[in-house]
């Protein structure tokens, strides 16, 4: 007897769905939404304009910009993806929510994770990862309301479920919730700083390994929280939108699997010619490049769903919007295969054609996708008519007219940094040498990407008031419909056999994949849904052991470098004081082995020069030169100076002033701990083990002195003075003895200069490393040239 025709003999159960729990998400998607458009706009006006943060620490470019990635991908595209995933689910599964509690438990948990990083980024603590800024307390509360909460009320939903086949968007919810767990929680593994004084954590990684874990999560990031939800999305909500069913069960199939399998390989792509592993680099782009076809696989089913439908688009916002975001999709997944290849990367690596990129698939994809998809709920969660459909299309003309006016400024900018920092002239030299005549060449670039970010955020404003009219409209109490169905256990069924083939004279190894390829099987896996999770969870697993456990195993991937020793203790705090400030975010640490590179700022950077940086500053983006070599090319007093007004320095210099930085007093007493918490990493600190812990303080002291007494005898004998006010007046004098200043030029003296070390005659071997890794040979047998020297002593304010 058919599943159908016993439903009506079943005792029939009576559940409502809890559609508040989606108009709570729908309102914080939209909030959060212009709270991290509205601080994009302000960091991308802090590029042209430096000085736009008023001597500011907390709203400087380095520290908002992290705020900024946060809000947009996880308050606005997250409180997005809960929206659409709480709302299709239950209709989905025909069920409630498990736990009502576990509902509220999830949102609000979310918003304070969210408030969280939005109080403690300005502030300067974070942890420096990229997508994965946030300290360890906040670490541990998203794994809470992810796993304990969210987790737990979704798949305790499917288990009790009344609809018996998990729809094609369940299974890409499926392949998030699980993916994103597991890499949240092995990209953060972090030994803590227990002190009641600072929030501070190193995560256990270090170096290339820590490079290769971080673009593993990275690059998966996007994949699985801002990728695979948003094709749940598409699957549910573009077919209701549209009356039309998908265009290809099959093809949705091999979408999913191929792409939950393919995606987690392509993080090394990342990393193109830095000092992780070639064979790494090479599989990071191959599969890079195979994850072009399953992606416009579901671009293509997306599409195609609009079959018989295309004059809908005329008509209807909701649909114009869901068209452009899956259009988007596809140039962003056409766009991230070209760039993984290396001589692409080479060019567009470090340059703003990675923000266009980056933008395009956040503000066009997932934007797009977002704000269809609250159009086409507003009316039924409200249940009223949409307060105005022309605003909503102004909404769509304006959104997209100013997505196109921000990112194409920033691919020519992207292109024309990548051209002129590697562009060599007829006698052999940098054609372009000072990396600030690129920064002037792409100022005009970041006035019409300013320009498209307001008319995206006027869009956006205006759909905010087309939603708040909607809601305002709303009746006094909303219906809670009543629906009706038997429980799956009091449902016969026949279970799936295989059907049978009608080929003829053919062999029966054609007949064989004749029946394999109807994906008869696949329709048993959909009504596992344990079974469901457990596979995806082997293949996510499986591709991530595989591409990570050789750089952890296989000690010749990183070979050691007899001179590179661990920082001092002051110069461990300057690092930390660099993460703070964000300055990772304009600065690279990775000379790539390129000519153009080499020639601007000196020998090609090696996998073990970072073994013991915790966590690692290669960086993803140069807004400023990169910083591999910058130990001793300038002054003690050079730096400080430069903290304090750096167009004083560099004309054009898009560099805001640090001035903060020689007033506020180092934290002398949280050494210790930040020592310890290194030892705990295995860094060799023996001189300050067991009671000598607190020497490392001492020591501290002793080297900020020095630096701060060679500052004076540069700076002409005369202490440090602020700048003048604007009555012509001059500042106070400062001791910089026990100022963070001292601490961060500690740490940059020092970045690259092991290298050019002579080797201590007692040292260890250099590990042998015949492995084909990048720099390996250079590491054993060439001893590069020292920088050449500066000049010591800059001219005196």
């Amino acid at each position: 007897m058919s599943e159908s025709s016993t439903a009506a003999d079943a005792r029939l159960e009576r559940f409502s769905y809890d559609d508040a729990i989606v108009r709570m998400f729908l309102a914080a998607t939209l909030i959060w939404g212009l709270v991290g458009f509205s601080v994009g706009m302000l960091i991308a006006l802090q590029l042209p304009f430096p000085s736009l943060n008023g001597g500011i620490e907390w709203i400087t470019f380095g520290r908002l910009r992290p705020l900024h990635t946060n809000a947009v991908i996880f308050a606005f595209a997250g409180n997005g993806i809960f929206t659409a995933i709480y709302y299709s689910t239950q209709r989905l599964c025909k069920a409630r929510m498990w736990s009502d509690t576990l509902s509220r438990l999830h949102f609000w948990g979310w918003q304070a994770i969210i408030v969280s990083a939005a109080l403690t980024l300005p502030l300067g603590i974070t942890q420096s990862k990229e997508y994965a800024e946030l300290e360890w307390p906040i670490d541990i509360a998203i794994a809470v309301v992810w796993a304990g909460f969210f987790g737990v009320n979704f798949f305790m939903t499917l288990v009790t479920r009344r609809e018996r086949h998990m729809y094609v968007a369940l299974w890409f919810y499926i392949a998030t919730i699980i993916t994103v767990a597991v890499l949240h929680i092995f990209n953060n593994l972090w030994v803590p700083i227990l002190s009641p004084t600072i929030i501070k954590s190193y995560p256990i990684y270090a170096g290339v390994q820590d490079a290769m874990m971080q673009w593993w999560y990275g690059h998966n990031a996007v994949a699985f929280f801002l990728t695979t939800p948003f094709l749940g999305l598409m699957y549910y909500f573009l077919p209701k939108a549209a009356d039309r069913p998908v265009f290809s069960y099959r093809l949705s199939i091999l979408h999913f699997w191929s792409l939950v399998f393919i995606y987690i390989w392509a993080g090394p792509h990342h990393l193109h010619y830095s000092a992780i592993p070639e064979w790494a680099q090479t599989l990071g782009m191959v599969f890079s490049l195979m994850l072009w076809m399953p992606s416009w696989g579901g671009m293509i089913n997306g599409l195609l769903t609009l079959r018989g439908a295309w004059h809908k688009v005329t008509t209807d916002p909701v649909l114009k919007f869901f068209v452009v975001g899956i259009t988007f999709y596809g140039m962003s997944t056409f766009e991230g295969p070209m760039l993984s290849i290396k001589y692409v990367n080479a060019l567009s690596h470090f340059t703003d054609w990675t923000i266009a990129h980056v933008h395009a698939g956040a503000l066009g994809w997932n934007g797009f996708m977002v704000f269809g998809m609250c159009y086409w709920l507003a009316p039924r969660l409200f249940q009223t008519k949409l307060y105005s459909t022309k605003l909503a299309e102004t909404h769509f003309w304006v959104a997209t007219i100013g997505i196109l006016v921000y990112v194409l400024p920033l691919y020519v900018a992207g292109i024309l940094q990548g051209l002129m920092w590697g562009t060599i002239d007829s006698k052999g030299a940098l054609a372009y040498p000072d990396f600030v005549e690129t920064t002037k060449a792409i100022i005009p670039m970041y006035y019409l990407r300013a320009i498209g970010g307001s008319l995206y955020i006027a869009g956006a404003l205006v759909g905010s008031w087309n939603f708040y009219k909607t809601w305002q409209s709303r009746p006094a109490n909303y219906e809670v419909p009543v629906y009706e169905a038997p429980a799956l256990k009091d449902v016969a069924f026949t279970p799936e056999t295989a059907p049978t083939s009608n080929l003829e004279t053919v062999t029966d190894y054609a007949r064989a994949w004749d029946v394999f390829s109807s994906m008869w099987w696949h329709r048993v896996w959909e009504r596992m849904p344990i079974k469901f999770t457990i596979m995806t969870t082997i293949a996510v697993a499986a591709a991530s052991l595989l591409e990570l456990v050789p750089t952890f195993v296989i000690r010749s991937n990183v070979p050691t470098i007899a001179t590179v020793t661990p920082y001092t203790p002051l110069e461990l705090a300057g690092r930390d004081i660099f993460v703070s400030e964000g300055c990772y975010n304009c600065h690279s640490q990775m000379i790539r082995p390129t000519v153009a590179e080499t020639k601007r700022y000196g020998e090609y950077s090696k996998p073990g020069e970072s073994v013991y940086d915790h966590p690692f500053q290669w960086g993803s983006r140069r807004i400023g030169p990169d910083l591999s070599r910058e130990g001793g090319k300038q002054s003690h007093q050079w730096h400080v100076l430069h903290f304090r007004n750096p167009q004083e320095f560099n004309d054009g210099s898009i560099m805001p002033p640090y001035p903060w930085l020689m007033r506020k007093k180092l934290d002398f007493d949280s050494i210790p701990l930040r020592v310890m918490a290194m030892q705990t990493l295995g860094v060799p600190y023996p001189q300050y083990e067991g009671d000598n812990l607190e020497q490392a303080k001492a020591d501290a002291q002793a080297q900020a002195a020095s630096i701060a007494k060679e500052f004076v005898e540069q700076n002409q004998g005369q202490p440090y003075t602020e700048l003048p006010d604007r009555a012509g007046n001059f500042g106070q004098s400062i001791d910089l003895a026990d100022k963070e200043v001292i601490a961060l030029v500690a740490f940059i003296q020092r970045v690259g200069t092991d290298l050019f070390k002579t080797p201590d005659a007692s040292a260890e071997e250099v590990s042998p490393a015949d492995s084909g890794v990048l720099g390996t040979t250079a590491e054993k047998s060439v001893t590069p040239e020292p920088p050449a020297p500066a000049d010591r002593t800059a001219t005196a304010p």
